[in-house]
């Protein structure tokens, strides 16, 4: 739901604040608004897409009139904007920025899925609303709990709230980073903003790429593991933190530089406790019922909620729970649903989601992505997304929510997050194979390794090598030289970057860990879900769609982190217990898979049997571009791949992506 931007510091500019919006529209198509804070009345206005019925309505928050270019006034000192895809309350009086008891303006993106209850609570202390939004009540809990509100909330957001009595901007994130939310300090200002590419509307704006995120990016396919980003002197806020800036320096025209400050420190307010580590019975229950009380809460909504089905368990399960809710209610409306296909067996799982269709009724949509498109289309994906992404996958997710929008759908569910609370990729089993010579269990290592070879084809010699790889940490490039990763060999990469090969993120974040449950967290915390979101957050809203992910509140984490590794990656089985919670609820059909492979394209075939010479012309362009970072050895490392004397991996992929990005974003990349 919805954009965000706001700058902080003297010299605003409404032709800025225009911009900034007009690059943010495709978050929030429905309204737009705008509020400046001076020391005199707090000036609200309106833009090109504000509705006439929100000028009409004459509410506490209604604008006073368009925003103009002479419309700030000069003791201006703070401005907010927002941009608004209308999910609860679709009247004028969920117009935003909000006031609430003309003390608190708040510009909110994201949705607090029980804010209904939180409400009712509110209401018995005393407080009142005119509206039927989250974004009221969120305005409420602030006024009665300060900080601490946002421990109450289940849901997902990146907010900033101006409290006029005290002269301070609240910024907070939602506990995982499901929302965005970004600071850039710079001429005079800080700018915060839910995509980057808002900050593009300053004069000030130079973009000028950090090299080691580059590098990381090729050589280790991370993105997203910590406040950093691609952009030199643009930070991310982190996933369970807030800031609590004190403007009275401003308020009082004095100095920018106090406040500035104060950004580079952000508070942790949350941080996981997991559950109790339950087992058998009372842990498929547990799980069971945390993630189907999940989906009711994400079901909440104004408008029509469909579903991503790729044919997986964690999608699947999503679609067949909100297809029970949706029965148990009386509804007489059936899931809707979008599916990605592919034209190559080998990667289209079209039958497994046809399996779910016609167990829950579903109403079907299937979409074929193509190499041809993909080209046609990467520009507009690579400026939406904001930074590089890892491999084509990511322009299968882009087909799915844009056919999602041609079909009328403005809430889509999702099953994001599963894998890595759940243990649900291959690196788990290295973890717990590890874990178990830690312990001395070799027998349950022997029973373990066969099951593997049984259940997911492992070889015994690669469970070895599995093994090996996380008890030393340090010898990476064994999984590298299995699963032909990017970082076993180093041709590729010019010489003088080779140190770059030693410093695994996976490895600095914890996730080379020797039990599933430490390779759980940080892949929640750094080296997968914050990319894999970041991904989903940008792709759906480019289509004007708010993605909510069941697996990924509060309850269902809590609960996955806390159950013994056995529960989750036992006797070569990934995310055994959600297989077993759901059983009688998914068909057996997807329950039995022991494959993944969630949104995939056919790149491999694309690169070595479709479109071979486009790929290999847009490698050759990345390397012109960076010359200094990617060796001519690139385009023949390709050329094998393409003759069958080399295995496939994405690193040729990731150098396009990183041409292409500093193409669209003109940035400057400095080795």
């Amino acid at each position: 739901m919805c954009g965000i931007f706001g700058t902080i510091g003297r010299g605003l500019s409404a032709t800025e604040a225009l911009r900034a919006s007009a690059l943010l529209r495709h978050r929030g198509p429905n309204d737009e608004g705008f509020v400046f804070v001076g020391n005199g009345p707090v000036t609200r206005c309106g833009g090109p897409d504000t509705p006439a019925d929100v000028y009409e309505s004459q509410g506490a928050s209604a604008p006073q009139n368009a925003l103009d270019a002479n419309g700030v006034d000069a003791d201006s000192f703070l401005m907010l904007g927002h941009r608004r895809l209308s999910i609860v309350d679709l009247s004028p009086a969920g117009h935003q920025p909000m006031v609430y008891r003309d003390r608190y303006w708040m510009a909110y993106n994201g949705e607090v899925y029980n804010y209904r209850e939180l409400r009712a609570e509110l209401e018995r202390q005393g407080y009142t609303f005119t509206s039927d939004t989250d974004s009221e009540v969120i305005l409420a809990a602030y006024d009665r709990w300060g900080p601490d509100c946002l421990k109450l909330f289940n849901g997902m957001w990146g907010l900033a709230i101006y409290d006029r009595q005290a002269d301070t901007l609240f910024l907070a994130r939602d506990r995982f980073g499901v929302k965005p939310l970004y600071l850039w300090n710079a001429g005079g200002q800080l700018h915060f903003a839910s995509e980057i590419k808002a900050f593009a509307a300053s004069a000030a704006w130079r973009p000028r790429a950090r090299l080691d995120r580059v590098l990381e990016f090729l050589i280790w396919n991370v993105t997203d593991q910590d406040s950093g980003t691609f952009f030199e002197g643009v930070e991310q806020l982190p996933a369970g933190h807030y800031l609590l800036l004190d403007l009275a320096p401003l308020a009082r025209g004095g100095d920018f530089a106090p406040v500035a400050a104060q950004a580079g420190r952000p508070v942790r307010w949350y941080d996981i406790t997991p559950g109790p580590a339950l087992t058998g019975d009372a842990a498929v229950a547990a799980v069971r019922d945390a993630l189907d009380d999940a989906v009711r809460l994400r079901l909440r909504a104004d408008v029509v909620v469909g579903s991503c089905l790729s044919g997986g368990l964690d999608s699947s399960a999503i679609v067949c729970l909100m297809s029970r809710q949706l029965q148990a209610g009386e509804s007489s409306s059936a899931v809707k649903t979008i599916t990605a296909r592919s034209l190559d067996a080998a990667f289209d799982e079209g039958g497994y989601a046809r399996e779910v269709i016609n167990a829950t009724h579903a109403i079907p949509t299937e979409v074929t992505p193509r190499p041809e498109g993909l080209f046609e289309e990467l520009d507009e994906l690579v400026w939406h997304q904001d930074e590089p992404f890892v491999s084509t996958s990511i322009y299968a997710q882009w087909c799915v929510f844009k056919a999602a929008a041609q079909e009328g759908l403005t809430v889509m569910l999702d099953g994001q997050g599963a894998d890595e609370v759940f243990g649900g990729y291959r690196g788990f089993f290295g973890a717990a194979l590890a874990g178990q010579i830690r312990r001395g269990a070799l027998g349950q290592w022997v029973a373990d390794v066969r099951a593997l070879k049984r259940e997911a084809g492992f070889s015994p010699v690669r469970s070895v090598g599995y093994t090996l790889a996380y008890l030393m940490p340090g010898a990476a490039r064994l999984i590298g030289r299995f699963d032909n990763r990017s970082f076993s060999d180093t041709e590729w990469i010019m010489p003088q970057h080779h140190d770059a090969f030693a410093a695994d993120p996976a490895r600095r974040h914890g996730a080379r860990a020797t039990s599933v449950s430490g390779m759980s967290l940080a892949q929640i915390r750094a080296t997968n879900l914050p990319m894999l979101l970041h991904w989903e957050d940008r792709n759906s809203m480019a289509h004007s769609i708010e993605a909510r992910v069941p697996f990924l509140d509060y309850r269902v984490v809590e609960a996955g982190v806390g159950l013994p590794d056995s529960e989750k990656v036992g006797r070569g089985v990934s995310k055994s217990v959600v297989r077993r919670a759901m059983k009688g609820v998914v068909p057996d059909m997807v329950l039995d898979r022991r494959d993944k492979m969630g949104f995939l394209t056919a790149e491999p075939l694309w690169v070595r049997r479709d479109m071979a010479p486009r790929f290999r012309a847009e490698i050759e362009a990345a390397v012109r571009l960076l010359p200094d970072v990617l060796s001519p050895t690139l385009v023949e490392q390709f050329d094998e791949v393409v003759e069958g004397k080399r295995s496939f991996d994405f690193r040729y992929w990731r150098a396009i992506v990183v041409g292409r990005w500093a193409r669209v974003f003109d940035v400057e990349i400095v080795a």
